[in-house]
């Protein structure tokens, strides 16, 4: 099995951030200086936003074209204050996982166990790969559309007043050189930052989530193979490494809800407030291809980011309830009574699924589809309105 999290790990090395250098004092200064100037790249990136937001107050499309933008960036600002004060918390988790992986299967017997976390940190790889690509490739459009536009225009002979790829207004002339270079490269930067960090924070997520689900079902299957017919020694060793695994995936989940809880809070309030502003810019431009496909890019990009965190969810609360069902399937009638108190704790400990949940917000497929209905409704009453 290839090494966890590597994709998501790379990243974040691309923005200075490593494991190894967790340890070293020397550097830590140094080190510290160079994360927070991504976070104030990302910060420094709402000045033009908002300028171009009050520039341009009158002109209602404007400014909602704008303002889908600034809320992405503002929730990226988010999850890079997270990452920062929560630093340790993530190497940890990505450290654990890494460490329990192998006593997953440590007898013939959780062969099956093995197989279920295999495939699923395969399939959580795969997915973290087709995020990052389709968060790049939606920063790279946004690149390319001022370039292809001024091409075009060219080779038409029709004189185009240069846009920035984002919405911004800087406190200079950003339309003629070398203001608007220096506004294309000061973009790229941030762009650059927006999906790095989209791509290691939320692929950390989706990937800890398939994770536990895993676990959990190497769990239950566990559970379900005690057999309670070897010595009292053995069995007592087997009911011990049951309780234990249990409530290291437990401690795991725990550990999991709190270091993404703003980044949770976030992403629902953030992506509530966006769903609407995309939606009545495509209702607005219905009449232009090129606009509306950036517009469903970007809605179909926010709407991803919300369903890993609703689906990571909802795999972890269903697989950690499942957990009680597994004790109920297990032959526990051939255990002895103080086995019976062990297979009792774990069910109680499984009363109640493991929530990833920020305030009244929950991760949950539920609710991503709340929201879903919410943006076509919101569709409707723009249409009867108009």
């Amino acid at each position: 099995m290839g090494r966890l999290f590597l994709l998501q790990e790379q990243c974040l090395r691309l923005m200075g951030h490593s494991m190894d250098s967790q340890s070293n004092d020397d550097r830590a200064l140094t080190l510290g200086l160079k994360h927070f100037a991504s976070l104030l790249l990302v910060i420094s990136a709402e000045y033009p936003m908002m300028s171009y937001v009050m520039y341009n107050r009158d002109d209602i499309e404007l400014v909602t074209a704008s303002l889908s933008v600034v809320f992405t960036n503002l929730l990226t600002v988010i999850k890079i204050s997270t990452f920062l004060v929560y630093k340790q918390n993530f190497w940890q988790l990505m450290h654990s996982f890494r460490q329990i992986y192998p006593k997953s299967h440590q007898s013939a017997s959780d062969v099956v166990g093995h197989d279920y976390i295999t495939k699923d940190n395969n399939f959580a790889a795969l997915l973290g790969k087709a995020y990052c690509i389709s968060c790049a490739c939606t920063g790279l459009y946004f690149m390319l559309d001022p370039i292809l536009k001024i091409i075009s225009s060219h080779w038409r002979g029709e004189i185009y007043i240069r846009e920035l790829p984002m919405p911004m207004k800087f406190p200079f002339n950003d339309v003629n050189t070398p203001g608007y270079e220096f506004g294309f490269g000061y973009t790229v930067f941030v762009t650059i930052a927006v999906v790095l960090y989209a791509s290691a924070v939320d692929g950390l997520f989706i990937s800890f989530a398939f994770n536990l689900r895993a676990h959990f079902q190497a769990l239950q299957q566990r559970i379900q193979q005690l057999t309670f017919d070897q010595s009292a020694e053995e069995d007592h060793e087997q009911m011990i490494q049951v309780v234990q695994y249990h409530v290291k995936l437990l401690d795991l989940s725990k550990q999991l809800r709190i270091t993404y809880m703003p980044i949770v809070f976030g992403q629902f309030l953030i992506t509530s407030i966006q769903v609407g502003v995309i939606i009545y810019q495509i209702l607005t431009h219905m009449d232009n291809a090129m606009a509306l496909i950036r517009f469903f890019s970007f809605f179909g990009s926010i709407m991803l980011q919300l369903f890993l965190y609703c689906y990571g969810g909802e795999l972890i609360k269903n697989e950690s309830l499942q957990v009680g069902v597994a004790v109920q399937l297990a032959d526990w009638h051939l255990a002895t009574p103080k086995q019976r108190r062990s297979l009792a704790f774990i069910m109680h400990c499984s009363q109640r699924g493991m929530l990833i949940k920020a305030g009244f917000y929950e991760a949950s497929l539920a609710n991503f589809l709340a929201i879903f209905r919410a943006a076509m409704s919101f569709i409707a009453v723009i249409q009867s309105a108009e």
